[in-house]
């Protein structure tokens, strides 16, 4: 069985229902330019070529490069009118996550899943990467990008107590708490560029042949 991590890791300034934050659509971009690059660049070295790919968390840029010409790309989020302004996304669903982790997939529907800049406001991460593992393909990999920005009151207790190399070790403690995955790697983009640009860090696991979903 997973391990349960403290619910005190989990509290926010703003506990309020999701579904109100999330009314407002916000069409801008969380990370710049050069950020946006990065992640794209991570994507393309780790999903698969015509895949069916889960956008957990989506909004109206889901950052999947073009030439991995994905089959399918449905987007999982609380805002429709972001995620219907979404080019690459075939698909919208409507869904919280931190209220109910399971999602409305079949076992082994994706050949891939990611979550863009968005892990810090997971309530209930364990079970949310057990249900990622469910959804994936054996073998598939579950890619989580972040940087160092934030919504602060809606991000985690934990997420802004620990520093950016922190992160990393917090969602790899996910992966590997959830049971779920294997090859766990750390991703470091954050080294300085020309011109600047925000850090970028990931964490990819793949679903193990033998995960229980």
């Amino acid at each position: 069985m997973p391990r349960q991590l403290p619910a005190d890791f989990f509290r926010r300034v703003d506990d309020d229902d999701d579904e109100v934050f999330y009314s407002v659509p916000r069409l801008v971009t969380h990370i710049d330019d050069g950020a946006i690059a990065k992640v794209g660049e991570i994507y393309a070295q780790l999903l698969p070529q015509g895949g069916a790919i889960l956008d957990l968390m989506s909004s109206w840029r889901s950052h999947l490069p073009t030439h991995i010409r994905p089959s399918r790309v449905v987007g999982l989020g609380m805002n429709r009118a972001e995620m219907e302004n979404n080019p690459t996304l075939t698909e919208v669903v409507i869904h919280n996550l931190n209220r109910a982790p399971r999602m409305p997939f079949a076992d082994a529907e994706f050949d891939g899943a990611v979550v863009t800049v968005s892990v810090q406001y997971m309530t209930r991460p364990i079970e949310t990467f057990i249900e990622v593992a469910r959804v994936l393909k054996p073998g598939a990999p579950f890619v989580v990008t972040f940087s160092n920005r934030c919504f602060p009151t809606k991000a985690v207790a934990i997420w802004q107590h620990l520093d950016d190399y922190d992160h990393g070790k917090l969602v790899g403690s996910y992966f590997m708490e959830s049971g779920a995955f294997e090859n766990i790697d750390f991703i470091d983009r954050s080294a300085p560029t020309s011109p600047p640009s925000d850090p970028i860090w990931a964490v990819v696991g793949y679903k193990t042949r033998e995960a229980t979903t």
